[in-house]
């Protein structure tokens, strides 16, 4: 499976509860996740969309440890699988 088809599950399970997976795009600020995710009841995570078995870069990594270490919640998705987990934990942080 594509990351792209990965990515278009995911818009499309976050649309089915109400919010939506927006494409995030920082420039000048590189490896910042790919979606932000908003749900509803003011619930929001990042989320990096990769191929299967693909890993992040170094810089991804630290964008996601800095995330995380302001409060934010940050995943790495590479299958259609864990698209409910990550919804799921978003929505009920």
């Amino acid at each position: 499976m594509l990351e792209k088809e990965i990515e278009l599950q995911l818009v499309i399970a976050v649309k089915k509860m109400g919010g939506r997976a927006v494409k995030f795009i920082s420039p000048g600020f590189d490896g910042m996740p790919d979606r932000l995710v908003l749900l509803p009841g003011g619930k929001c995570g990042f989320v990096e969309v990769k191929a299967p078995g693909k890993q992040p870069r170094a810089l991804q990594r630290v964008r996601h440890e800095m995330l995380r270490a302001m409060g934010f919640k940050a995943y790495m998705l590479d299958s259609r699988e864990q698209i409910e987990e990550i919804i799921n934990d978003i929505y009920t942080a």
